[in-house]
């Protein structure tokens, strides 16, 4: 039966959403308000929108998967993003606020490349672009499916209905709708509207992510009650080194992968771009507060909505079957069971069911922003139309948001393939993809004036390739895995090793930096040092 009063504050909620980019669309003057908010966000806004873009879907459907699935061993992943979480904001954040202003005001990352590294062919920004349209289409994909399963699993959508006269499956109509909806406030508001909802969504991925598991804690009769009850279900549940499927440790080789996730943190054009936008590099360090009391408390929350959700099926009564079978619509089942019953218990449930939607949308619609930038400004702009001015430059990018969100919808229907209709393995390859290729370039290029041009493209493409071979090739082969367990080990680890190995040799074997290349980094270490003191 179709919840209306669910529906109901979805509505009202997509809409809020919309007329923030309506608002914002009024206030697009040039490029750099357009994909940078022409520099003048504050640290609020910056720590929420850099977190709420960060976590995504992934915070609400695919970390509680994992956990529920493997139990609190793969609380690991939370322990590596947390440690990335600190040192990108430690390290990275204020040195690329300045560095990116003082290198030719750069309102990208391929721009900020460029600039560094005074390449005049423009083939590293094209590199650059070319790996961020790749990987943020998965990343988007991933977007979209989590909609999806929010739709399906909310609405009650039938499995085929007829639209236009046309049939599709329900899981498809969700796709678009929840498509429709990121790219059009996309479209309007660029980077503030961005950011602005990125607050709004924020607040509500994090009141909801903390509300839910405390109301089952509750109702086991409290912390020390759940513990014990979890032992009684699976001993395991709570071991930081024993799988609890398997009951088998974790080993090595699957701790190093889940502390791998925090080497991504570096290489995230998304998050990157949020550190560049802040209206003073003075406030980074505000703004890292407030961000990583955000992070430390939902991947806390996040590891106990999966801890807790056995605990859940067993009050009810229910099995995983009974639900759905997909641990990573755990959420939804948990708030739907929670607030059922009369006219206001479902309009909560609608409010903190569209905590999952701002989660996906926080993601999805920064993703789609810049894709835009990366193909408007660093290919359009360079290959194609080199005299383009900003009018028509924002045109390109609406229209690459467009493009960019149909192939992310493309990948998402095809249900046959099971790493396209799991949120957690979109998720983890865009994200070694992006780590590998950007993260060791990016900490090079703000800490090593020896970096080159040419070691910046070729760490940027072995991180980029080796996560593909890696990821598609070597542990795709059972019987490699069987004979060699280290090629079970995730992609980002090897891809940024590699990487950061690749941008050094090839750094050092090629002819130094220009003279204005290193006074501009020694003016730009020193404006730091200056503002230490």
């Amino acid at each position: 039966m179709f919840d209306w009063h669910v529906f109901g504050s979805f509505v009202g909620y997509l809409s809020l959403m919309l007329a923030i980019g309506f608002i914002f669309s009024k206030r697009q003057e040039s490029l750099g308000d357009y994909y940078l908010g022409g520099r003048r966000m504050n640290k609020w806004v910056v720590a929420l929108s850099a977190q709420a873009s960060d976590m995504s879907g992934w915070l609400l459907m695919g970390l509680p998967g994992a956990i529920y699935v493997g139990g609190f061993s793969e609380a690991w992943i939370g322990i590596g993003l947390m440690i990335g979480t600190y040192l990108n904001w430690k390290i990275v954040a204020g040195r690329l606020r300045r560095y990116s202003q003082a290198c030719g005001d750069a309102i990208t990352i391929p721009d900020f490349i460029c600039n560094r590294f005074r390449d005049k062919t423009g083939i590293s920004r094209m590199v650059a672009a070319v790996i961020i349209l790749v990987f943020f289409t998965f990343y988007t994909a991933s977007g979209f499916v989590g909609a999806a399963k929010l739709f399906t699993s909310t609405f009650g959508v039938p499995e085929t209905l007829s639209v236009c006269g046309v049939t599709v499956t329900g899981y498809q109509l969700c796709l678009w709708v929840a498509a429709l909806v990121v790219v059009s406030y996309t479209l309007l508001g660029g980077y503030m509207a961005v950011c602005w909802t990125d607050v709004i969504q924020g607040s509500l991925m994090f009141f909801a992510i903390v509300l839910i598991p405390a109301v089952v804690v509750c109702n086991a009769g409290g912390f020390a009650s759940t513990v014990d009850q979890l032992n009684e279900i699976n001993p395991y549940l709570q071991s930081l080194f024993t799988n609890a499927s398997t009951g088998k440790a974790a080993g090595f080789i699957g701790l190093a992968s889940c502390m791998a996730w925090g080497l991504g943190y570096f290489g995230m054009p998304h998050i990157l771009v949020r550190f560049m936008s802040i209206d003073d590099a003075a406030e980074i360090r505000g703004s890292r507060r407030i961000a990583m009391t955000w992070v430390a408390v939902s991947l806390a929350a996040a590891t106990v909505i999966g801890m807790v959700f056995r605990l859940y099926l067993k009050q009810k009564g229910l099995t995983l079957a009974q639900v759905g079978n997909d641990p990573e619509k755990m959420f939804m089942v948990m708030i739907n069971g929670i607030f059922s019953g009369g006219f206001l218990m479902r309009v909560f449930a609608g409010i903190f069911l569209s905590a999952i939607m701002a989660a996906i949308m926080s993601t999805a619609d920064s993703q789609l922003l810049v894709s835009s930038s990366s193909f408007s400004n660093d290919l359009y702009k360079v290959v194609l139309r080199k005299k383009a001015g900003n009018r028509e430059l924002i045109t390109v990018s609406r229209l690459t948001v467009g493009a960019v969100a149909l192939a992310a919808l493309i990948m998402a229907m095809d249900t046959s393939s099971d790493f396209f209709k799991v949120v957690m393995k979109m998720v983890s390859f865009a994200w070694a993809g992006f780590g590998a290729a950007f993260g060791p370039l990016i900490l090079l290029a703000l800490f090593w004036k020896r970096t080159t041009l040419a070691g910046a493209v070729a760490g940027m493409v072995t991180g980029a390739v080796t996560c593909f071979v890696w990821k598609f090739v070597l542990s795709a082969d059972a019987a490699l895995v069987a004979e060699n367990p280290v090629f079970s080990l995730y992609e980002l680890a090897p891809g940024f090793a590699l990487a950061f190995v690749a941008t050094v040799v090839v750094s050092l074997l090629t002819r130094k930096p220009d003279a204005s290349v290193c006074d501009e980094f020694d003016r730009v270490v020193g404006l730091i040092a200056d503002k230490q003191k």
